[in-house]
């Protein structure tokens, strides 16, 4: 005979740490949250985060770091130069009231000059890669949506601007645009900077286009797009509001990437002489005449390192993103 078949064994019990059970209910999280998650883990990548945040802020808040740790970046200080040979005293002048020393033959305060010098650099890179940006996403997005003739047009005009000798087109529209300060209505540094912004970012917005056209091509044939078409959602509904919301993760991952290289590319303009002229401050003017003092090898030690930090701090924060946003990487 069998035993009696006891009905309050088979009941479910609550255990702790289950929704519903007393305990603390799971949360779902959102893929932001998951994306943060992988990034904290990444040592490297919030390391180099952290020095981009602290560049941004010394680019933005330079004049108060100058006026606490330094003097104004074109003042003449001809005390610190030895009159017999015109380079610094001690060789570098480094010292409490100018801790990266002094500039052979005028005595201009270095820390400042490189302080200043981020400011001249960082906005460029950023608007430069913004005008990238935005390009290269609408095209690249149009592109890889529309396809047939559309697709044709745009990925020979990628191509082109690819194939095109970048730097040597820049240093002659540069060179040439600079001519006509007085018809532009615009003089000195801020036609310069402009100029610059926009030979950059407009020649590099072929590398992003690229990628966007790719991605794009890959989330046309996805559901999600195939059930709004049966809706019958327009084409720039479908862009707008279904495809370019997923094509935020690579967008920022290579904007991210691309900043760095429009840092050096500014910088080496401003070293071939055709970016912001003198005496206003920027890392590649610098490393420019520094060319001529090798026997101080400060002077071109502060604005290389200048340069070479910024650049690596925004490759290990742009991999780093690039891994947490990526769901099938193996991080």
């Amino acid at each position: 005979m069998t035993a009696p078949l006891d009905v309050s064994a088979g009941e479910p019990r609550a255990e702790p740490g289950v929704a519903g059970g007393g305990g603390t209910p799971i949360r779902g999280r959102s893929l932001g949250q998951i994306a943060w998650m992988r990034l904290r883990r990444d040592k490297v990548a919030m390391g180099g985060g952290l020095v981009v945040i602290f560049l941004v802020l010394v680019a933005i808040f330079a004049p108060v770091i100058v006026d606490w740790f330094g003097h104004p970046p074109n003042e003449f200080h001809q005390e610190m130069i030895d009159p017999a040979t015109m380079q610094p005293k001690g060789g570098t002048g480094i010292s409490k009231e100018f801790l990266f020393g002094v500039e052979p033959v005028n005595g201009r305060d270095l820390f400042s000059r490189v302080v200043y010098g981020a400011r001249i650099s960082l906005l460029i890179a950023f608007f430069a890669t913004l005008v990238s940006v935005v390009i290269g996403t609408t095209l690249g997005v149009i592109a890889g949506y529309f396809r047939g003739w559309v697709d044709t047009l745009i990925s020979r005009a990628m191509d082109v601007f690819l194939a095109f000798p970048l730097l040597v087109l820049a240093m002659a529209l540069v060179g040439v645009l600079g001519q006509f300060e007085t018809e532009l209505g615009v003089k000195g540094d801020t036609l310069r900077i402009l100029l610059l912004i926009f030979v950059i970012g407009f020649f590099n917005w072929a590398y992003i286009g690229r990628i966007i056209r790719g991605q794009t091509l890959s989330l046309r044939e996805r559901e999600f797009v195939d059930a709004a078409r049966c809706l019958g959602a327009s084409g720039p509904y479908i862009l707008f509001r279904e495809i370019l919301p997923n094509l935020i993760a690579p967008i920022l991952v290579y904007a991210t990437l691309l900043i760095p290289q429009n840092v050096l590319f500014e910088a080496a303009l401003s070293f071939l002489g055709v970016g912001v002229q003198p005496p206003t401050p920027t890392w590649g003017g610098m490393l420019a005449s520094a060319v001529r003092y090798y026997t101080v090898p400060h002077f071109m030690f502060f604005p290389g390192m200048a340069i070479f930090i910024t650049v690596l701090a925004f490759n290990l924060f742009g991999d780093g993103l690039r891994d947490a946003l990526d769901p099938k990487s193996s991080r």
